[in-house]
C-alpha cells in the first residue's frame, strides 16, 4: 500500500507539464541552463588558470557573483511583484546572452584578462539578482498557486539534468576545444528561452504601489509574524554558506584539470536529480517538514566529511553523489514553501528575501571558504565548512519541537 502511495505521488509530481504554457517554457530553460552550467565550468577554469592557480581567485568569483543579489534583491523582489515578469524575464535572459557573447570574443582572441572575467562575473550577478525572484514567482504565474511546488520541483529537475549535463560538457568543450567555444553554445543557448517567453502567457497578481522600501518593508513585517518561514529561511542559509562549500574550490580540489572538475561537478549534478525526481516529491508529500528540512541538512554534511577524507576519484565522485542528494530537498522545498505561505501579491518579495538571506550571503561564504582553502588546503575547507559546521547546526535546529512538529499550510490570501 505504501508503495503503491508513494508511486502515486510521484506520478503527480509531473501535472503541471499538462499546462502547455508551462511545458513551453521549462522547454526553454532545459535548452538555456545546460549552456549556463558549461559557462560556469568553463568560467571558473579561466579565472583559475589567469589567476595563477588561485582557489582565492575562485573565492572572489564567487563573492562577485553574489554580491548583487545581496545588495539588491530586496528591491528586485519587490519590481517584480509590481511589474510584468515575463517582460523581466526577457530583459535578463538578453543581458546574460550578451555577456557570454562578450566573453567568448575576449577569450578568444586572447586578450582575456582576470579582471574582464570577474567584472563580467559581477554584471552577470547583478542580472541574476533580478532574475532568481522574478524566475520563481513566474513559476507560480504559469502553474497556479495549487501546483506551484510541484512546478518548482520540476524547474529543479531541468536545473540538476543540466548540472548532471553541463559541466561534463563543459569540462569536455574546454578540454578539446577550449573555453571561447563553451561561452558561444551559452550565448546560442538563450535563443531557446526568449523564444519560449514570447509565447507564453502567465496569470500575475500584481502588488499595489511603490517597488522601494516600503514594498519590501511590508514582506519584511509579514516573515516576522511567520516563525516557520524564518526557519526555513534558516535552512537555506545553511545550504548555500556551508553546503555548498566543495563546489566553490572544486578546480582546485581537482588541480585545476578541466575534465576532473567537470566529472566532479557532473557528480553533484547526477544526485541532485536524483533527488528531485525521487526524493523531493516524497519529502513534499510528508507530513513533518521541519523534521525532512533538518534530516536533509545533517546527510548533507556528514557525507561532505566523508567526501573531504576520499582518496581517489571514484570514491570522490559516489560520495559526492551522495552529499548531493540532501540540498535540493531543502532548496525545493524552502522555495516552495515560501510561495505557498505568502500572500499572491507578494510572493517575489518573500522569494526574493530567501535570496538575500541565502545566495546573497554566498559572496561572504566565498570568501570564507577560499581564503581557508588558500591557508589550509581546500579539502580542510570542505570538511570544516561544509561539513561539521553544517551537522551541527541541522542538529541544533533538529532539537526545537516547533519545527520538528511543524506542518506546512498555506497562508491566508
Amino acid at each position: 500500500m505504501q508503495i503503491r502511495r508513494a508511486i502515486g505521488t510521484l506520478t503527480q509530481s509531473f501535472s503541471p507539464l499538462r499546462q502547455s504554457n508551462f511545458r513551453i517554457y521549462l522547454g526553454g530553460q532545459a535548452l538555456s541552463l545546460v549552456g549556463t552550467w558549461m559557462q560556469s565550468t568553463a568560467a571558473a577554469l579561466v579565472v583559475y588558470t589567469l589567476s595563477g592557480n588561485s582557489p582565492q581567485a575562485l573565492g572572489i568569483a564567487g563573492m562577485l557573483a553574489s554580491l548583487p543579489v545581496l545588495l539588491l534583491s530586496p528591491w528586485t523582489g519587490a519590481l517584480s511583484d509590481r511589474f510584468d515578469r515575463r517582460k523581466l524575464l526577457i530583459a535578463t535572459q538578453a543581458v546574460a546572452m550578451i555577456l557570454a557573447f562578450a566573453l567568448a570574443l575576449l577569450t578568444q582572441s586572447g586578450a582575456a584578462q582576470l579582471w574582464h572575467v570577474l567584472a563580467f562575473t559581477f554584471i552577470l550577478g547583478i542580472s541574476n539578482a533580478v532574475d532568481l525572484p522574478t524566475q520563481q514567482a513566474f513559476l507560480g504565474d504559469l502553474a497556479g498557486m495549487s501546483e506551484v511546488r510541484k512546478a518548482i520541483n520540476l524547474n529543479a529537475m531541468i536545473l540538476n539534468i543540466s548540472r548532471f549535463l553541463g559541466p561534463a560538457i563543459g569540462g569536455f568543450v574546454v578540454a578539446q576545444l577550449g573555453a571561447p567555444t563553451a561561452f558561444w553554445i551559452n550565448g546560442l543557448s538563450f535563443v531557446a528561452v526568449l523564444v519560449s517567453l514570447v509565447m507564453v502567457r502567465a496569470s500575475q497578481v500584481r502588488a499595489v504601489g511603490g517597488a522601494g522600501r516600503g514594498g519590501i518593508g511590508e514582506a519584511i513585517a509579514f516573515v516576522r509574524g511567520q516563525p516557520r518561514l524564518q526557519d526555513v529561511m534558516a535552512f537555506v542559509v545553511i545550504m548555500t554558506f556551508l553546503g555548498f562549500a566543495v563546489l566553490t574550490v572544486a578546480a582546485d580540489v581537482m588541480k585545476g584539470d578541466a575534465q576532473q572538475t567537470g566529472a566532479l561537478l557532473s557528480a553533484s549534478g547526477l544526485g541532485a536529480l536524483i533527488s528531485v525526481i525521487f526524493i523531493v516529491p516524497l519529502a513534499q508529500a510528508a507530513r513533518r517538514t521541519g523534521l525532512v528540512m533538518a534530516s536533509a541538512a545533517i546527510w548533507l554534511g556528514a557525507w561532505t566529511v566523508v567526501f573531504s577524507f576520499m582518496p581517489t576519484l571514484p570514491t570522490m565522485l559516489v560520495a559526492m553523489f551522495l552529499t548531493s542528494l540532501g540540498a535540493p530537498i531543502v532548496m525545493t522545498m524552502a522555495f516552495g514553501l515560501s510561495q505557498l505561505m505568502a500572500p499572491p501579491n507578494m510572493r517575489a518579495r518573500i522569494i526574493s528575501l530567501i535570496t538575500t538571506v541565502s545566495f546573497g550571503m554566498q559572496p561572504f561564504a566565498a570568501l570564507l571558504v577560499g581564503f581557508v582553502a588558500q591557508n589550509l588546503g581546500a579539502v580542510i575547507a570542505i570538511r570544516i565548512n561544509g561539513g561539521l559546521i553544517v551537522i551541527l547546526i541541522g542538529a541544533l535546529l533538529l532539537l526545537r519541537p516547533a519545527l520538528r512538529t511543524w506542518q506546512a499550510v498555506p497562508a491566508a490570501t
